[in-house]
């Protein structure tokens, strides 16, 4: 693989992982090759490879897209993370000190991110850690695998979770480590299937995402204080004469005889 067309992928997956890129963002060609630096050939090689991973997909007239998952894409992306990250766990006999030892410190990067109120952080670092959960033990391609897989969750919970749950997650996860730790592996793995059901039953997938959010935000007028936001007048007040008396209206507008206050 070209290392352009890998530092590309890599940007665009770590940006969605850290929740900076929503679901259906256009990413246009000619803007990451000036961007990166590369041709468009390079950008479309990039594109090309993320679309078979499942998080890009191209239009024929208007480019590529980052996915917006169905309900139904949605459901089937979390049962595959429950089938493949407790079935890590379940073919574990033992975890090394130091595995353990470095997800008790991610665990503690989490809390650390929530209770500084730094949202984007802990976004990265709760979906990070079943991608290094899996890193850690030492198998690659399930590592891939898991780190796709959460990339597409984290564009369903954009689309389709109502509020974060971060101390919620973050506290299964500490529960976790702390069964992997005395070495239960097999509470481990249960504790890891009831939290991605748990994340999952969070999600309204009976909403349909609002194609038009992102243009009726902008053209939604804002309020200051509670008060209405104000309608600019057809007819604004005419210009004060330096005398501080109200010029009058030019008399070839006017078509009343009543004389004005």
């Amino acid at each position: 693989m070209n290392p352009s067309t890998a530092n590309i992928e890599e940007a665009i997956l770590s940006a969605i992982l850290a929740g900076r890129i929503n679901p259906g963002t256009r990413l246009g060609e000619q803007k990451l090759a000036d961007l990166f630096g590369v041709s468009r050939t390079r950008v479309r090689e990039a594109m090309m490879r993320l679309e078979t991973r499942g998080i890009v997909q191209v239009s024929a007239r208007r480019g590529w897209f980052v996915i917006e998952p169905s309900a139904e894409e949605a459901r089937e992306a979390f049962q595959t993370r429950r089938v493949i990250e407790t079935g890590l766990l379940q073919t574990l006999r033992r975890v090394p000190p130091e595995v353990v030892r470095s997800l008790k410190e991610h665990v503690a990067f989490e809390r650390e991110a929530i209770d500084a109120g730094d949202v984007q952080s802990r976004a990265c670092l709760l979906g990070d850690f079943h991608i290094h959960l899996a890193d850690a033990l030492g198998n690659r391609l399930l590592t891939e695998i898991i780190r796709d897989l959460t990339a597409r969750t984290t564009l369903i919970s954009m689309l389709y979770q109502p509020t974060e749950k971060a101390e919620e997650s973050s506290h299964d996860h500490g529960d976790i480590v702390a069964a992997l730790e005395t070495g239960d592996i097999e509470t481990a793995a249960r504790l890891m299937d009831e939290h991605i059901a748990k994340v999952e039953a969070g999600l309204d997938l009976t909403a349909k995402p609002d194609p038009l959010a992102g243009l009726r935000e902008l053209l939604t007028p804002s309020t200051f204080a509670g008060a209405p936001p104000s309608i600019p007048s057809p007819n604004p007040p005419l210009a004060r004469a330096p005398s501080g008396r109200r010029p009058a209206a030019p008399r070839a507008h006017r078509h009343s005889s009543r004389k004005e206050d």
